[in-house]
């Protein structure tokens, strides 16, 4: 996962910090050099860390933070103010006109950052909030993006606008607008021509574009996985052509995530949305606290309560909960879960947004694919009478569902035993259900009492 590294040794920084009762103005900067050293490793701009760096010693070496009662706590508080300035400090959404005006956004991008999907995932964000969206493919010298489009326009719901590879870009975008008007769509989403790298005869094209459509907002789309070069291209494109906001894509990757901590303090531009998946429903919108928090290993509850709200039957969440409290959960329940859980994320997301777990739960810690994939053998070998009541589980269909799975006896026993602990578990904890007396209003609660 991005800043799994960074946040890992921020992390254990601060730990030295919280460990010390009294704080020495040498002692706050050893920490902040080590920290400097962490974000540079981090592929974070070297201007942006040392503008950083003297921005936090200055606030942290005062009086009123180094004679506090619990001034490691002071510091890190500092750092992550100061982390969620460096990312824009507030949330930037979209514009978007009314409903009676047509919205034209232009996505721009270099080939290979994911500019298509992501402009495909905007449509379905934007037509799950009420809009009509009609997506529109530019790019003319790669037929499999026009392809690509009409794929992820279906998937989505969402109309594609497209005049084959014979056509100007801009002619084909003054087409959509009218086809628009006709069809009651209020917003275009333009899908431009990327290049592998930043070169003239793009930019002049998009120019051409920018010139003759009246466009709302341009947005570009940067791989996070190319470091500090997806701020070098921002900073080209803003130059050139002009950008309202950046998305970038692919954070949920093995990377260092320096791009998100540098390209706003660089170019000026706000992040839009992050990619944290390659399914069309991967896409979070940038919120530059939550972010921060997450890198301090202080977790993400807003957003684990949305992602939560999104994947889960909310319905389907409460049977489950009667059926548990009168102990009649069953395999079936078990994996009606998993299948939530996965929607979510998977479950290392999801312990990385509960504060105090992030960077507590490692990845071996956790079940791998392979691991969750035998769980799920197992079940489907069962019986739809076994997995409705596994009391009835003897030995020898416990031997048959073993090879039925593919697996060893011992794993299905492993399996029986875990299903039990968690049962009288969550049977006993009423309150992490959301039940009894004491029930708090509006408090969230994880399915299954998990």
């Amino acid at each position: 996962m991005a800043f799994e590294s960074l946040s890992d040794k921020l992390q254990n920084i601060f730990k030295g910090l919280r460990g010390k009762g009294r704080l020495t103005e040498d002692d706050v900067k050893a920490a902040l050099k080590e920290v400097k050293m962490a974000l540079l490793e981090a592929d974070v701009s070297f201007k942006v860390v040392k503008q950083f760096i003297k921005t936090v010693t200055e606030r942290a070496i005062g009086q009123d933070v180094l004679n506090s009662l619990t001034p490691g706590q002071m510091v890190i508080k500092i750092v992550n103010e100061e982390l969620t300035n460096l990312m824009g400090s507030e949330t930037t959404k979209l514009k978007l006109l009314p409903d009676n005006e047509i919205t034209v956004i232009m996505m721009m991008g270099l080939q290979g950052a994911g500019k298509t999907t992501t402009t495909a995932k905007i449509a379905g964000k934007l037509k799950g909030s009420g809009k009509k969206p009609l997506l529109v493919a530019c790019d003319v010298y790669r037929p499999a993006a026009v392809e690509q489009l009409q794929i992820n326009g279906d998937k989505q719901g969402v109309p594609v606008f497209a005049m084959g590879t014979n056509h100007k870009p801009v002619d084909i975008a003054r087409a959509a607008i009218e086809h628009a008007k006709k069809n009651n769509n209020n917003v275009v989403i333009l899908d431009t021509a990327g290049r592998l790298h930043v070169d003239e005869d793009m930019m002049n094209e998009l120019i051409e574009i920018r010139d003759n459509i009246d466009i709302t907002q341009t947005v570009l789309v940067v791989d996070a996985m190319t470091g500090q070069d997806a701020v070098n291209v921002a900073t080209q494109f803003n130059e050139k052509i002009g950008i309202d906001g950046i998305i970038i894509t692919k954070l949920d990757g093995d990377t260092r995530g320096g791009a998100a901590l540098s390209i706003k303090a660089v170019t000026g531009k706000p992040i839009l949305y992050v990619g944290m998946g390659e399914k069309l429903s991967d896409l979070e919108q940038f919120y530059p606290d939550r972010m921060a928090s997450r890198i301090l290993g202080m977790g993400d509850v807003l957003s684990l309560i949305e992602k939560a709200e999104q994947a889960i039957d909310q319905e389907k969440a409460k049977d489950m909960e009667q059926r548990l409290r009168k102990a009649q959960f069953t395999f079936d329940d078990y994996l009606e879960y998993m299948g939530q859980i996965k929607n979510m994320g998977g479950l290392s997301e999801m312990l990385s947004l509960i504060p105090g777990l992030g960077g507590q739960i490692k990845e071996d810690m956790l079940p791998d694919d392979k691991q969750l994939g035998r769980i799920e053998a197992i079940i489907y070998s069962m019986t739809k009478e076994e997995r409705g009541n596994p009391d009835i589980l003897n030995p020898s269909r416990k031997q048959r569902i073993a090879k039925g799975a593919g697996v060893d006896i011992s794993e299905v026993n492993k399996l029986v035993k875990q299903f039990d602990q968690a049962k009288k578990m969550m049977k006993n904890m009423p309150g992490m259900m959301g039940g009894g007396k004491k029930k708090r209003r509006g408090g969230f609660k994880m399915p299954f009492g998990f």
